[in-house]
């Protein structure tokens, strides 16, 4: 069980820790439950394919993580200037 950030309440967390190695990746395993990490997983799709990542290049790693940090941490996640969310029909 974690204090979940997002949601504010305490919650079941993670199994493993993301990103082994990086300091992210424990902050988050110590503070984010699973439901917040499923909500991410969603938003870091989007942000990929808005962005068109190459995750092989270390600069898009880099602002994957910033953007991961301020989703959780921070702000929020910046969405690109021209996404458009899709409507449901």
């Amino acid at each position: 069980m974690v204090f979940c950030v997002k949601f504010q309440k305490d919650m079941e967390g993670l199994d493993e820790v993301p990103f082994e190695g990086h300091p992210l990746g424990q902050k988050i395993y110590d503070n984010v439950s699973k439901d917040a990490w499923k909500l991410w997983v969603d938003r870091m799709k989007m942000i990929m394919n808005e962005y068109r990542l190459n995750l092989g290049d270390p600069k898009a790693q880099e602002f994957l993580l910033a953007q991961m940090d301020a989703f959780f941490f921070g702000e929020g996640a910046a969405l690109p200037p021209e996404y458009v969310p899709q409507t449901k029909a």
